[in-house]
């Protein structure tokens, strides 16, 4: 009997079993943007004079843009292993605080600069409850999540602010070559955050620390220091987000985009599926926030009841957790 005859060939069964766990990998890689594909062939099929219209894809893009930047937020810190569950609250205070001050007297410049700054020191101060007192992230930014919203209602006095400038309203309201401006705010803090993540030594770090804190600890990376800087970033970030929706909406309360913080981390759940990693990543989460964004408006043009889409969408988060969790398994 040579060596020859001692090897097995593959049978059937093997093979088929093969191409079986191929496909299922594939579809844990892939399967985000499949649903993608699929929801936008199924809203053109459902509408095909409204759904792929240059005014409805417009429309689309508006509404995703302040969550593309909130989203965005969420996957920094998400990129290091956390969460922050007061994005959304940040942004209302943000928004709030920047239409305060206008109200009260200040210049539209000085006023978001404010705004700014409200957002800058959240985010600061997450970071240091989590990465200096060594606090759990969920509980850390659910009791800040808390105090925001009541500082919010405290800065608005439990009223929606409005009547702010012209020059205000049209950071969030203006076009440019028929496009409104918070698309290109969204577009450009999107491509900043990708590079900072892939690009720079910090994004490393960050990646690095998501995948193991004590190797990264042990490899010198000043661990403490880069979560707070996540933390701080995604509060900066995430008061841009609120001051545009601020002025795209041309007033500001205490609870304005409540809904961003949990649709930013099903967008970031979503992302993680399409990296073999299975790691937050930024070009996924645009693709979880692009199909959300296609969800909403399709259901609206159909006529979906506002309650049946509460649904669709926690059955979205569902099944985002769900494949993240696969592909970390899988991993």
């Amino acid at each position: 009997m040579t060596s020859t005859d001692n090897q097995k060939s593959p049978t059937t069964t093997s093979i088929v079993v093969g191409h079986a766990s191929n496909a299922g990998r594939w579809m844990l890689q892939g399967g985000t943007i499949v649903a993608l594909i699929v929801l936008v062939l199924f809203f053109f099929l459902m509408r095909p004079d409204v759904f792929l219209t240059f005014v409805n894809v417009k429309n689309i893009l508006y509404q995703v843009s302040i969550l593309a930047i909130i989203a965005g937020a969420q996957t920094v810190v998400m990129v290091v292993g956390d969460f922050d569950l007061s994005v959304g609250a940040t942004s209302a205070l943000a928004g709030a605080t920047a239409a305060a001050a206008m109200l009260g007297g200040w210049p539209v410049p000085a006023a978001i600069v404010l705004a700014l700054i409200v957002g800058l020191l959240i985010g600061l101060l997450n970071g240091v409850l989590v990465a200096y007192l060594n606090l759990s992230a969920f509980i850390a930014t659910l009791a800040m999540m808390t105090s925001v919203v009541g500082l919010a209602f405290l800065v608005t006095q439990g009223t929606t602010l409005f009547n702010f400038p012209p020059e205000f309203n049209e950071l969030g309201q203006g076009k440019l070559f028929e496009i409104p401006l918070p698309v290109y705010f969204a577009i450009i803090i999107s491509v900043i955050l990708w590079f900072v993540l892939r690009y720079t030594t910090l994004g490393r770090r960050w990646h690095a620390i998501g995948g193991s804190v004590e190797v990264s600890r042990l490899s010198g990376v000043n661990v403490r220091r880069a979560r707070l800087l996540a933390f701080t970033i995604a509060g900066f970030v995430s008061a841009i987000g609120g001051i545009l929706l601020a002025a795209r909406l041309g007033s500001a309360s205490a609870v304005q985009g409540e809904d961003n913080m949990m649709f930013s981390v099903a967008a970031v759940f979503l992302g993680m599926t399409i990296v073999r990693s299975g790691a937050a990543n930024l070009v996924g989460t645009m693709v979880g926030v692009a199909i959300i964004g296609v969800m909403s408006n399709g259901l609206n043009i159909l006529g979906v009841n506002a309650y049946v889409q509460q649904v669709v969408t926690g059955i979205i988060i569902i099944a985002a957790v769900t494949l993240s969790s696969l592909k970390h398994r899988e991993r």
